[in-house]
C-alpha cells in the first residue's frame, strides 16, 4: 500500500481534466455545486430487503455517476449508521469512486479507502474534495438518526486513501478497523482498469475465472479478518452473474469463503437494483431466462472476545 495524499491529487488534476474508469470518461478537477449535503427524508431501513430507485436525488456531492458499479449512497450510510458511532474508523479496500468515505465524512466518521487502481482515487479525491462542518453550514446533521447529539463535539474526520491491494493490506495494523463496508468486483463484469494510463497488475475486475475470483476474495477475507476489531462488522455488497445462459451464484460462493475466514453471517440483505445499464438491451428481447434485478448484502461479524464459536454454529454453515 501506498499512501495518495489529497496533494498527489491537485498535482494530477494540473495534467489531466479526466480519467477513463471502464469505458466511462469521467471528468474531474472541475468545482462540483453542492446545494445540500445531507439527503432529504432519510429513513434507517429495517428489513432485509433494500431498494432505492431514487438514487440520482441523493445530493449533490454523490457526483460522477458515469461510474458504473458504484453502489448508491443510502447503502454505506444506513451501514455506517448502524454499526458505528461518531469517531470509529471505517474502511472501503474496493474504494472505487468514494460513496463510502464521502458517507463517512457527512457523518463524523474516519475512512481509510484503498483501491488498486490510481485513477479510481483521483475520482475518489475528487468527489471528496468539499468541506463540511454541520456547526458551520447549520444543516439537520445533528439529529437523533446520525448518532450525534448537540452537546457533544463534532468530530472532525480523518480520511486517507491508499493505492493499494485488498489482499494485503500492509498499512493497516491488526485489530484497528470498527467497520469494513465495501462493493467489489463481480468477477470481470466490469473491466475497471482497460483503459487505465498504465497497465493495474492484480485487479480483480479482469479476473474471469470464477473460481479464480472466488480464490482470491478468500485472501481478502483473510486480511479484513485480521484488521477488523473483534466484535465488529464487515459488509460486503456481491452480485451473480450468468454465463450459456445459465445463473452463476458468485454471492453464495464470497459468503462461503468468508465464514471459512471464521465471520459469523449476520445478515443477508436483498438488494433490488436499477438503472441496469448492462441489462438494458435484453428487455425488449425474447429470452429463455430471467434478468438479475438483485444484489446480496452480506454482513458478517468477527467473534468478540471471549465468545464462543459453537454458539454461533447455524450462522456459519453453508
Amino acid at each position: 500500500m501506498r499512501e495518495v495524499p489529497f496533494e498527489e491529487y491537485l498535482e494530477f488534476i494540473k495534467k489531466y481534466d479526466h480519467v477513463i474508469i471502464g469505458n466511462q470518461r469521467i471528468e474531474i478537477g472541475k468545482p462540483i455545486p453542492i446545494k445540500t449535503f445531507q439527503p432529504q427524508n432519510f429513513k434507517l431501513e429495517t428489513t432485509t430487503v433494500w431498494s432505492f430507485p431514487e438514487r440520482g436525488k441523493w445530493a449533490t456531492h454523490h457526483a460522477n455517476a458515469k461510474y458504473r458499479g458504484n453502489w448508491a449512497p443510502q447503502v454505506p450510510r444506513n451501514l455506517i449508521l448502524q454499526y458505528t458511532k461518531p469517531g470509529d474508523l471505517v474502511l472501503d479496500a474496493f474504494l472505487g469512486s468514494g460513496t463510502t468515505l464521502i458517507e463517512c465524512k457527512l457523518l463524523g466518521r474516519h475512512g481509510i479507502g484503498v483501491d488498486i487502481n490510481y485513477e479510481a482515487l483521483m475520482v475518489a479525491w475528487d468527489r471528496l474534495n468539499f468541506e463540511y462542518d454541520p456547526r458551520i453550514e447549520n444543516q439537520s446533521t445533528l439529529s437523533s438518526y446520525l448518532g450525534i447529539r448537540e452537546e457533544i463535539e463534532w468530530v472532525k474526520p480523518k480520511i486517507r486513501l491508499y493505492q493499494g491491494d485488498a489482499r494485503n493490506l500492509d498499512k493497516i495494523e491488526d485489530e484497528s478497523i470498527d467497520l469494513i463496508a465495501t462493493h467489489p468486483p463481480y468477477a470481470n463484469i466490469i473491466g475497471y482498469t482497460k483503459k487505465a494510463k498504465s497497465p493495474v497488475k492484480g485487479d480483480l475486475s479482469n479476473v474471469r475465472s470464477i473460481d479464480e475470483f472466488v480464490s482470491e476474495i478468500k485472501k481478502v477475507a483473510e486480511e479484513f479478518y485480521r484488521v477488523l476489531k473483534p466484535g465488529k462488522y464487515v459488509a460486503i455488497l456481491i452480485g451473480d452473474t450468468r454465463r450459456h445462459r445459465h445463473y452463476v451464484p458468485i454471492a453464495f460462493r464470497v459468503m462461503k469463503v468468508f465464514l471459512e475466514a471464521g465471520f459469523i453471517l449476520k445478515e443477508d440483505i436483498i438488494k433490488v437494483q436499477h438503472h441496469m445499464r448492462g441489462t438494458e438491451p435484453w428487455k425488449t428481447k425474447k429470452r429463455d431466462f430471467y434478468l438479475i434485478a438483485h444484489e446480496h448484502l452480506f454482513v458478517f461479524r468477527k467473534l468478540g472476545e471471549g465468545e464462543k464459536i459453537e454458539k454461533f454454529r447455524e450462522s456459519r454453515v453453508v
